[in-house]
């Protein structure tokens, strides 16, 4: 049997494998699963993007841009009318949940280091909604921005600001980040539903401590400017947000870059792929110490409307080439 033999027969068992898990067989991961978190047993390390703070513990020094992001936490998705709804599969997904703040982000990351460099992929089923409320405020009324309720369309869907996903590399010293963001909707409620991409590296705490910026509560930590967002294509992403704030339907998300040439590569948005190849990936202009193979994904959402943007994730899959 030649090596390449060898090499077929390894991929075809490594896929009946896959097959023969329910979990697993609805995801398309690269040769080496690195983690499968599946959130019915827990968050799996997926932590709030906590900011850099000085050495006597003074959280003061946080940058205000990254205070109070709120941390993921387990959901079982109650609402008001469907009662428990439960996961894709399961009962927990992890759910990420803006304050009611205009620009307000919750994130959740996932710190690991790499053990080699090639193709890297994260995969994850998500859904996105707005708080359901039944107070009868203006935020809740029958109409926000372009979306008048009409027993087809609920105005809770303008309120959705963005999601985004998106890597913190590190290799040889030089610190970059692959982001690609879902804009769904601007402050004022007018749907936009492209996606993104930023032209700058995200601001750093360095920055800050050295005098180049100082941004405000809420601003955006990825790319404060919304100058430096370029969008992916002119037209228009449909999804299904499914009329009411409390109808929970997954889609599908696959994102694959190269670490071996610090570059994008393919973004799968259900069965959308989009080639993000000629996609910018900035750097950073200085080199960093202690930070060699850094290896972060992270997921956010942000509120612009400043009624309360949840994300939840039911579970993710990051896979390597190497």
């Amino acid at each position: 049997m030649t090596t390449t033999d060898i090499s077929g027969l390894a991929d075809a068992l490594r896929g009946a494998l896959r097959s023969s898990d329910g979990r697993l067989s609805k995801f398309n991961p690269l040769r080496r699963i690195l983690t499968f978190d599946d959130f019915n047993d827990g968050l799996h390390g997926w932590v709030e993007l906590g900011g850099n703070y000085n050495g006597r513990g003074d959280l003061e020094s946080l940058d205000r841009h990254f205070r109070d992001m709120r941390p993921p936490q387990l959901s079982n998705a109650n609402f008001f009318d469907v009662g428990t709804h439960g996961a894709m599969s399961g009962t927990y997904s992890m759910k990420l949940a803006t304050r009611a703040h205009r620009g307000h982000s919750a994130t959740g990351i996932r710190r690991l280091t790499m053990s080699g460099r090639g193709l890297l992929q994260i995969e994850a089923y998500l859904a996105w909604k707005t708080e359901a409320n039944l107070s009868g405020t203006e935020q809740e009324s029958n109409s926000f921005g372009d979306i008048t309720w009409d027993a087809n369309s609920h105005p809770s869907e303008a309120q959705f600001g963005s999601f985004t996903v998106a890597t913190d590399l590190c290799t040889e010293g030089v610190r970059y980040h692959n982001v690609m963001r879902f804009v769904n909707a601007d402050a004022d409620g007018h749907l936009i539903q492209k996606w993104a991409y930023p032209v700058v590296p995200e601001p750093t705490p360095h920055e800050r401590h050295e005098g180049v910026h100082d941004y405000e509560y809420g601003a955006d930590f990825t790319a404060p400017d919304p100058n430096d967002w370029r969008y992916l294509s002119d037209d228009r992403v449909e999804t299904c947000y499914n009329e009411v704030p409390t109808k929970i339907n997954w889609h599908y998300l696959r994102f694959l870059i190269d670490t071996s040439t610090r570059s994008n590569v393919e973004l799968q948005f259900n069965n959308d792929v989009m080639d993000l190849r000629g996609v910018p990936v900035p750097p950073y202009a200085d080199k960093y110490e202690s930070l060699e193979n850094l290896l972060n994904f992270y997921f956010s959402a942000r509120t612009v409307s400043g009624v309360r943007n949840f994300l939840f994730l039911d579970s993710v899959v990051i896979s390597a080439g190497w």
